[in-house]
């Protein structure tokens, strides 16, 4: 998912466009690269209505301010993206455009131009201050839940009152469909309710990965109690072993080494 927001500030006497988010909640390998190229979209859609408003205004311009479409004055807005990782894996991804591109000689490392991706994992952003309290109330609840931290979360919540929306937010964070279906109605919600649907949730996630596991293992045992039933009668009908190898190979798509093994 990408959410893409543009704004204007002023901060220490400059102007910026500050700020783009993207929100990822899967790793993506080429996340530098992508970011690279949207800010360089951004920065070409500034440029383009600087040259725009040239050719609207009446003035003199230079030789090559004509060819470069923009005054010797005339300035961008830096562009700031961050990429917002919200998963309980730590990302393993690239960080730099650098991190994309094949090993390179000292001689030519030392000319490349490298571009650098702002990252804040949910999961590890206990590092991070966040002056608004709903962003940082977002990241801290998602944050010890990834962790498994239930006993934490009503230690510091039981009390509080947060509003729905925000409770929505972190199920979306947090995969937790419980939590993404907290009704609209009212204000604000309980932490602890919410918390107490997202336990079960868990606990039946739990039981049913259990038993899908338990049914895949005893598929499993039963598949090879019958291969090895199966090549026992075949050594008692005197068939060749080459020709079971290849039978087994045949019939379960087994590698040789895997078919040998019922063999011995």
């Amino acid at each position: 998912m990408r959410v893409r927001d543009v704004v204007k500030k002023m901060a220490f006497g400059v102007e910026f466009v500050v700020l783009r988010i993207e929100s990822q909640q899967k790793i993506h390998y080429a996340m530098p690269l992508r970011t690279m190229l949207y800010d360089g979209m951004r920065y070409l859609k500034e440029y383009r209505e600087i040259t725009q408003s040239m050719k609207k205004e009446k003035g003199k311009w230079t030789e090559e301010e004509f060819l470069s479409g923009m005054r010797k004055g005339d300035r961008l807005h830096p562009i700031i993206t961050i990429v917002i990782y919200y998963s309980e894996y730590v990302w393993d991804g690239p960080m730099y455009l650098k991190d994309m591109i094949v090993e390179m000689p000292e001689e030519i490392e030392k000319i490349f131009s490298d571009y650098k991706m702002n990252l804040v994992q949910v999961r590890d952003s206990g590092r991070y201050i966040f002056h608004n309290e709903d962003v940082r109330t977002v990241f801290e609840i998602s944050r010890e839940i990834f962790q498994g931290n239930f006993e934490e979360i009503n230690r510091k919540y039981k009390d509080r009152d947060i509003k729905q929306e925000l409770i929505r937010v972190i199920g979306k964070i947090t995969d937790s469909s419980k939590l993404m279906e907290q009704k609209t109605e009212g204000e604000a919600g309980n932490m602890c309710t919410a918390l107490r649907k997202l336990e079960e949730e868990c606990e039946e996630k739990g039981r049913k990965e259990g038993i899908k596991e338990g049914i895949k293992e005893g598929h499993e045992k039963g598949l090879e109690t019958g291969i090895s039933s199966m090549v026992s009668a075949m050594l008692e009908l005197q068939i060749e072993p080459e020709v079971i190898l290849q039978k087994l190979q045949e019939k379960f798509q087994l590698k040789r080494n895997e078919a040998e093994r019922f063999l011995k």
